[in-house]
C-alpha cells in the first residue's frame, strides 16, 4: 500500500522500511508512527519476509518527536492520545528488526532504534535523549531500554543532561552491533538480515522472544520460559531437519514448519 511518510519494499527475504520526512528530519508524529506500525506489521505477516530493516535518512535517522504535536496538549490530552501505544505495536513484531542508523537518533528516534533487535550504525551516528532540555523526559522506553543496554550511570548522564554518544562509544558500550561507513549502513543491515533469513524462521522467532524475556523476567522464570521454547522446537519440521542434517553432515533445508 502507498504511504505518505515512509517507504516500504522487499529486497528478497528482507523487508525494508525507510522513514521519509526529510524536511522535518524524520520527526516522529502520529501519522508517521501509524504508517511505520502498519508497514512493519505487513512485513511481519508476509511469509516471504524473514527479517526487517528499519532505516532513516543518510544524515538523520530520526531527530525525535514532532514537538509541534505537543505544543498545546495538557497532561490529560497526552494520556488520552497515547502515542506510546504506537510504539507498543512495534514491540509486537515477531521477526527480527535491524535498525540502520546514520546521523542523529535523538529522543523518540533513539527510542525507536532501541526497540529494534539489532543496530547497525554509520560512523556519523549519534544517540541521545535530549528531552530534558525542553522540560520533559523520555516517554517511549528510553530510560528503561537505554539503562538495560549501557547501564545506570551513563544512562543517568544522557537522560539528565541530554548528553549524546557517538557511534564508536555506542559500539564500545554494547548499544550497537557494528559501525560502518555511512554509504554502507543500509546494505550492511540488509546483509545481516539475509543471514537471519537463512536460519529456521520459527527458531529465530522463539529465540528472539527468549532474549527479550531476559529483560522482563526474573532469572528463574526466564530460564523456565527458555526451556519450554527449546522443547517446543523439537515438534517442528525444521528442528528435526536441522538435527538430521547435522548427523548426516549436510546442509539443512529449512522451510519454516
Amino acid at each position: 500500500m502507498p504511504y505518505e511518510f515512509i517507504l516500504s519494499e522487499r529486497d528478497g527475504p528482507v523487508g525494508v522500511v525507510t522513514l521519509n520526512r526529510p524536511k522535518q528530519l524524520n520527526a516522529l508524529n502520529s501519522a508517521i508512527l501509524t504508517e511505520l506500525a502498519d508497514a512493519l506489521t505487513a512485513h511481519d505477516q508476509d511469509d516471504e519476509v524473514r527479517a526487517i530493516v528499519l532505516a532513516g535518512g543518510p544524515e538523520v535517522f530520526a531527530a525525535g518527536a514532532d514537538l509541534k504535536e505537543f505544543a498545546t496538549k495538557s497532561a490529560v490530552d497526552v494520556m488520552v492520545d497515547n502515542r506510546v501505544a504506537l510504539f507498543d505495536r512495534l514491540r509486537t513484531v515477531s521477526k527480527p528488526v535491524i535498525a540502520a542508523v546514520s546521523g542523529y537518533a535523538l529522543g523518540g528516534g533513539c527510542e525507536l532504534a532501541l526497540m529494534c533487535d539489532m543496530i547497525v550504525a554509520s560512523e556519523t551516528a549519534q544517540f541521545g535523549q535530549p528531552e530534558i532540555n525542553v522540560g520533559l523526559m523520555p516517554g517511549a522506553g528510553g530510560t528503561q531500554r537505554l539503562a538495560r543496554s549501557i547501564g545506570k550511570y551513563k544512562t543517568m548522564e544522557m537522560v539528565l543532561t541530554g548528553a549524546r554518544i557517538d557511534a564508536r562509544e555506542a559500539e564500545r558500550r554494547g548499544l550497537v552491533n557494528r559501525v560502518v561507513a555511512p554509504e554502507q549502513v543500509v546494505e550492511e543491515a540488509k546483509s545481516l538480515g539475509r543471514k537471519l533469513a537463512a536460519q529456521p524462521p520459527i527458531s529465530v522467532k522463539l529465540a528472539k522472544q527468549a532474549v527479550l524475556k531476559a529483560f522482563e523476567m526474573p532469572l528463574g522464570e526466564a530460564l523456565d520460559y527458555e526451556r519450554k521454547l527449546f522443547c517446543l522446537l523439537f515438534g517442528t519440521e525444521d528442528g528435526k531437519e536441522g538435527v538430521r542434517a547435522f548427523v548426516e553432515k549436510r546442509k539443512p533445508e529449512f522451510r519454516g514448519r
